[in-house]
């Protein structure tokens, strides 16, 4: 009898074993099969959101250099993002509808810790992070691999203009032009506020700093011709998002001419030659010359008429005041623009460029 009950007990602890590692293999299986799913189901999505995103038009053309090696980076991001997205989604869907709650449905097992999972995802997120540091390096020095043969020129931002300083020839200009395929080393730096460079098309920005020894770097090299627009990337005012310049790309020949002909000088009379410099040192940006208000006094009819200051009293705007605005802003500041700050252009400006604005300022009219 003892004998029977070994048998049946060892009988049914075989039977025990079978039917645990039985299970066990069942439920590799299923888990596997789980598996292989979600992974198909990811692979897919990354397919498709990174295929949709890569197709969609989130940048402007390209149209430099440096904007290649962005765009590199920028497109390895999507498709870091695709998977990312997917994975997340993916898993959360699949669970969703697999796993969702019947009513025959019992308690799980309860574990805690999972070691070579949370070994998994913290060695991943790393390693990734670090790639993307690395990608990152390597486009941000690439973006600023200097040529010895690139010139110079400086963008000087001010409420709410440009000026471009072509150091290298020794004139300025309201509007940047460029030689295509050739680096321009751009030092950029401000008279009032921080302001920021920033042409899209080029994928390149670059604050500009009020100060002293202030003056960052920036380089390009573009590559398309055409007209571009350089805005400023920094809430700088009341009239930030008019803060913009047009950067014409140009063949280098037809660059060259155009120097040549900077060079020269504006021709004609002092009126001419004042309205010239109206445009280029970015007076239009705050004054205009039909008598509607601006940031600042319009100047058509300015010259002569008796003028109320912050402080109560009157002045004639005759040279001598106009002279004086110019090169000290804040000396006579005139009543309804006590919170308006001009910045010292005149200190940028030679005394007969000076005297060419002021004839300007005089054929719009006087006040007399």
């Amino acid at each position: 009898m003892a004998s029977y009950r070994t048998a049946r007990d060892s009988r049914r602890r075989r039977n025990r074993r079978a039917l645990i590692k039985k299970t066990s293999v069942w439920r590799k299986e299923i888990l596997v099969k789980h598996y292989i799913t979600v992974i198909l189901l990811v692979a897919l999505l990354t397919v498709l959101v990174g295929t949709g995103l890569s197709n969609m038009t989130l940048m402007p053309q390209l149209a430099s250099i440096q904007g290649t090696f962005i765009d590199q980076l920028f497109h390895k991001h999507i498709w870091a993002i695709s998977f990312l997205f997917s994975l997340i989604v993916g898993f959360m869907l699949y669970s969703i509808v697999v796993f969702r709650r019947r009513e025959d449905d019992e308690y799980g097992d309860h574990f805690e810790g999972n070691t070579p999972l949370e070994i998994v995802w913290t060695i991943l997120p790393l390693a990734t992070v670090l790639y993307f540091a690395y990608l990152g390096a390597i486009a941000l020095a690439e973006t600023r691999r200097a040529d010895p043969n690139a010139y110079n020129v400086t963008a000087v931002g001010q409420q709410w203009s440009w000026r471009f300083d072509y150091t290298d020839y020794g004139f300025s200009s309201d509007e940047l032009r460029l030689p295509a395929n050739r680096q321009t080393l751009i030092l950029t730096k401000s008279l009032d506020v921080i302001h920021s460079f920033w042409i899209p098309e080029f994928r390149v920005k670059q604050d500009a700093l009020p100060g002293e020894g202030m003056e960052r770097e920036l380089r390009l090299t573009p590559t398309k011709t055409g007209t571009f627009k350089v805005r400023c990337a920094e809430l700088c005012g009341t009239r930030h998002a008019y803060m913009l310049a047009d950067v014409i790309v140009m063949e280098p020949d037809a660059f060259d001419q155009w120097v040549q002909e900077k060079l020269q000088g504006p021709g004609g009379s002092a009126e001419e030659r004042g309205a010239e410099w109206y445009q280029q040192f970015g007076c239009v940006a705050c004054h205009t010359t039909d008598g509607s208000p601006l940031v600042g006094p319009s100047w058509k009819g300015l010259y002569g008429e008796e003028v109320t200051l912050a402080d109560g009293s009157v002045v004639v705007a005759d040279e001598a005041y106009l002279r004086e605005s110019i090169l000290d802003p804040q000396a006579k500041i005139v009543q309804g623009f006590e919170n308006v700050v001009m910045p010292p252009i005149g200190q940028s400006m030679t005394p007969e460029q000076i005297d060419d604005v002021i004839a300007f300022i005089k054929s719009l009219g006087t006040g007399e």
